[in-house]
Formats: structure tokens, C-alpha cells, sequence
């Protein structure tokens, strides 16, 4: 990955969004990560190793306060995150055709920001989070949720990955907005969703259900849906390996 350097961007507050790039030609890959994931994954690695091997561009971030990138965690809410994925594909938009990746919470925001700008050719999304936080809100117990909306704030659950990371209620109040306008307008894409038959984190049944709301939508959108044996994190050789297959088949 001898190719690759960091990039810094300024967000709207005067924050820097923080990243790594590769320039290549004929494609490029943007891999936005998942909620609470900084940049540098399993996924990403492998993704990078690929791109290099057939001189595609690569890139990816971490949003702003996470990572590397600058911020509070608290000061953001899902609209700043979708802000910072504008800022990066506006740098790439001039590019080769453009490909983006998202993982889990990211699958959520590339299929949006897919829908946004006509830069982006295809989507792979692995397990993605539709309305991740909309849908946590309404799953939760009554009086959590009450609490949530009385305090204004709530991890995703106590437990050590998440508790020190509070969500304003405002994150499920956005998440319920954009969800209403997912498929309207609709613009064509070549989306290829993967997803764990065993995922306890965010259920493949809400793939499934996208899969049917956006047909009934348009009977012709381009659309494949896999569902394979795994969990929510699809990290065994034999996921890479579909994930390998499934990116390298892409046109």
C-alpha cells in the first residue's frame, strides 16, 4: 500500500476530517466505515491491498469525533456524518467512476449519499444499518426510551464498546427523517448488498425488507441481496473471500 498518503479536509465548523488516499485509474473505491470504527479495519486493509494490486484508487476517513479526525464525539449528530461524507466524495468526485463500500452504519450513509450525487457508480453494502438508530429507538424497552428522550441522551447500549459513547436524541430524530425520503427521488445504482444470516447486531431481516420496499419502488432498480452463514462482522476467510469476489466482480 506504498501508494497511499493522508489527506485533511475542512468540515463547515473548521474541523479536519482526516484520511488516507491512493490515486489510480479506471476505478475508485471509497470504504466508509461503521459506527464507532475508525478507518483502518480488516475490511479496509484488504480493500486497499486490492486496489493497489489492480492500480484502482482507494480512500477512506474517519468522521469527526472518531479517529483521527477532529471534534467531540457528542458535538455530531448523523447529518454531520453524511456532511463528511460530501466533503471526501466532492475531493473524488472528479476521479475515475467511483465505488463506495459501507460497512454496517456506513452501508446506511453510502446508500444515501449514493442517492445524492451521480459521481457514484456502485455500492457494496455489508450488513448495512438502515435506519440503524430509528430502529434501536423503537426496539428498545419503554422506559429506556423515555429516559433517552427526557435526558436527551443514550449509548446504543451499556455495553463496553458503546456505553461511553452517548447519542443525542436528535440522532434518532434525523435517522427517522432521512429514512422517509430514502426512495424518493430514486436514482439507479448498481447496489450489491452482503449480509450475515446470523447477524444479532443489525438483522439481515432489514436487509431483506429494503431489498422489497425499494423494488416495489422501481421493479427494475439493480439490486442483489446475499445472504451467507456469519454475524454481524463477517470476518472469516471464507467472508473475505466472498467480500474479494464480490468487489473484484464489480464492473
Amino acid at each position: 500500500m506504498s501508494g497511499l498518503h493522508s489527506f485533511e479536509l475542512a468540515a463547515t465548523d473548521g474541523k479536519l476530517i482526516r484520511g488516507d488516499r491512493s490515486i489510480g485509474k479506471d476505478r475508485q473505491i471509497l470504504f466508509i466505515t461503521g459506527f464507532l470504527s475508525k478507518r483502518w479495519g480488516n475490511k479496509s486493509k484488504a480493500l486497499a491491498q486490492w486496489c493497489e494490486e489492480k492500480s484502482w484508487g482507494f480512500c477512506c476517513y474517519d468522521v469527526r469525533g472518531f479517529g483521527d479526525s477532529e471534534g467531540t464525539f457528542t458535538d455530531y449528530t448523523l447529518s454531520d456524518w453524511m456532511a463528511d461524507a460530501r466533503t471526501v466524495i466532492t475531493m473524488l468526485k472528479g476521479g475515475p467512476p467511483l465505488t463506495i463500500i459501507g460497512n454496517s452504519f456506513g452501508g446506511w450513509i453510502a446508500w444515501m449519499m449514493a442517492q445524492e450525487f451521480t459521481a457514484v457508480e456502485q455500492l457494496l453494502l455489508i450488513a448495512p444499518a438502515f435506519n440503524a438508530i430509528g430502529v434501536r429507538a423503537r426496539e428498545i424497552p419503554a422506559d429506556r426510551r423515555t429516559r433517552w428522550q427526557e435526558t436527551g441522551w443514550m449509548p446504543w447500549d451499556d455495553e463496553p464498546p458503546h456505553k461511553d459513547w452517548p447519542l443525542s436524541w436528535k440522532w434518532v430524530e434525523e435517522s427517522e427523517v432521512y429514512w422517509k425520503t430514502a426512495f424518493d427521488p430514486l436514482r439507479p445504482v448498481n447496489t450489491t448488498i452482503l449480509h450475515g444470516l446470523q447477524d444479532t447486531v443489525i438483522l439481515p431481516g432489514g436487509s431483506r425488507e429494503f431489498v422489497e420496499q425499494l423494488l416495489a419502488c422501481d421493479p427494475a432498480f439493480p439490486i442483489e441481496l446475499h445472504l451467507v452463514p456469519g454475524d454481524h462482522r463477517l470476518s472469516g476467510p471464507e467472508h473475505l473471500e466472498t467480500f474479494r469476489r464480490l468487489v473484484l466482480e464489480t464492473p
